[in-house]
């Protein structure tokens, strides 16, 4: 999608403000819970639109063990994605089906995402510069790093939000990945001698897999399921300390 643009050392893919949120995206529900599983534009103080009927929404997680404390939240549009079924809920650049690389080059993520109390999810596709491919996914019930021998292999982190607290404000936060240097964990000992000890286990010791493991190249897509709410997703050239446009940027209301 990207990879023939000249790339500025930053790139919005998401912002919920945008006229069409979702333009370069797919969007997919679990057809069968019409009123656990959906995506819906809305305002997060408020919260408003409600989504159509049967849809039935949740509240954010509270910032400390008063469950009624709720912290600040944004008076911006926000993408609320909830589902039960994490799997089945989620939004994808480029579209589900397609085969066309996202093509962005800049080795750091960042995902504005607020907790919702549920379990979530979110992954990116990165590639190396020999072409090899692998899958970096952190989730909320992912207790250690494992490392799948799948095609593509998948590395699994966990990711933790911090904890409630009666010094913390709102449960918006930044989630920040460095995509270069989490390319080297595809081939880490720890990680690969676990892998294909499942992997004979589970009859597969004849596949050959491919692991990512030179300079990283490119991202091939993002993907982003339930639960949570979204507010942006960008790449840039450096990590936290990169100075950002000032829309970018957290506000919550008064």
């Amino acid at each position: 999608m990207f990879s023939s643009l000249i790339q500025p050392s930053i790139v919005s893919l998401f912002s919920s403000t945008n006229t069409d949120p979702l333009a370069l995206f797919s969007a997919h529900t679990d057809s069968q819970l019409p009123s656990d599983s959906f995506i819906h534009l809305l305002n997060d103080s408020k919260p408003e639109p409600a989504p159509d009927c049967p849809a039935s929404l949740i509240s954010p997680a509270p910032v400390s063990t008063n469950v009624e404390e709720k912290g600040y939240s944004l008076c911006q549009t926000v993408l609320h994605i909830q589902s039960p079924t994490i799997r089945t809920t989620y939004i994808r650049c480029p579209p589900g089906g397609s085969t066309e690389h996202l093509g962005l080059k800049h080795p750091w993520m960042h995902i504005q995402v607020r907790d919702m109390g549920r379990e979530w999810s979110f992954e990116v596709g990165v590639v190396d510069k020999g072409e090899r491919q692998g899958v970096i996914r952190c989730s909320t019930f992912q207790q250690n790093p494992g490392l799948t021998l799948s095609n593509p292999p998948l590395l699994h982190l966990p990711l933790s939000f911090p904890s409630s607290s009666p010094h913390k404000l709102t449960t918006w936060s930044t989630v920040v990945l460095n995509l270069a240097s989490l390319l080297a964990h595809f081939t880490s000992p720890s990680l690969l001698e676990p892998a294909y000890e499942r992997s004979q286990a589970g009859g597969q010791s004849g596949s050959i897999v491919s692991l990512p493991n030179g300079p990283y190249s490119h991202v091939s897509y993002v993907k982003v399921y339930a639960t949570c709410r979204l507010r942006r997703i960008w790449f840039s050239e450096a990590g936290s300390g990169q100075r950002i446009p000032w829309e970018m940027h957290l506000y919550a209301t008064e």
